[in-house]
This record gives C-alpha cells, structure tokens and sequence, in this order.
C-alpha cells in the first residue's frame, strides 16, 4: 500500500520525511522517493527497495519543504524509474491509488484539450 508525506516548516524536510516514510514501512511497498524545493528548483531522489537505500541517497539533501512516497507496484514493474515522484518539465507528482482513465488523460494532454476527460468510477 502506498503512502505519502509532506513537510514544509524550518527544519530539514529530509529528515521529516524520510522519519515519516520509515513509519509507513509497516504497510508494504517496494519503492520510495522524495521530492524537495531547493532554491526554487524541484530535486528528486528515488529508488526501488527500502527507505534505508533512500535515505543514504539522500544524505547530503537541505531543504525545508518537500514530499514523499512509498510505492507498491500495482502497475508497471519494480524500477527506480517507476518509484516516484515523478517529474515532467515544471510538474512534479506523486499519487496514490490506481488512475483508471489513464489513457483519456494521457490523450487529453497529448491533445492539449482536457475538455472531454470522462471520470471512470470504480465499482
């Protein structure tokens, strides 16, 4: 099961957030990653695995806002490229959960038109 975590205030978000995925890690989850804002720059660290291996990777981090992620793969294999969050140009996200119209939001992007995306509800 997934979980996520945010953190904006005056101590290192690091250390918040890789304390608050530590105690997730009860649930289950096979990758883990943060982001944090970084003189108004998004940084992202992820990786499959424990929150340990994030945590070494992220070490040397300072920042005071950020969020992170557990993920249990539902979708798409067990990868560092997989984990999230993820990043796009100026975008970045984390989810929780399943997106059922995927593909109408994918189109819709590609498109430029989200105009017609239709809310798929699930049973």
């Amino acid at each position: 099961m997934c979980g996520i975590i945010g953190y904006i205030g005056y101590d290192n978000a690091k250390n918040v957030l890789i304390k608050g995925l530590k105690s997730l890690e009860y649930r289950g989850y096979d990758s883990a990653g943060i982001a944090v804002l970084k003189n108004n720059k998004c940084e992202i660290t992820k990786c499959k695995g424990r929150v340990s291996a994030l945590e070494e990777k992220v070490k040397n981090i300072e920042a005071t806002a950020g969020i992170g992620h557990t993920r249990w793969a539902t979708h798409g294999k067990v990868s560092d490229e997989n984990s999230h969050p993820h990043k796009f140009g100026k975008v970045t996200l984390m989810q929780k959960g399943i997106t059922d119209n995927y593909e109408a939001l994918r189109d819709s992007l590609l498109t430029g038109s989200l105009k017609n995306i239709k809310t798929v509800k699930r049973q």
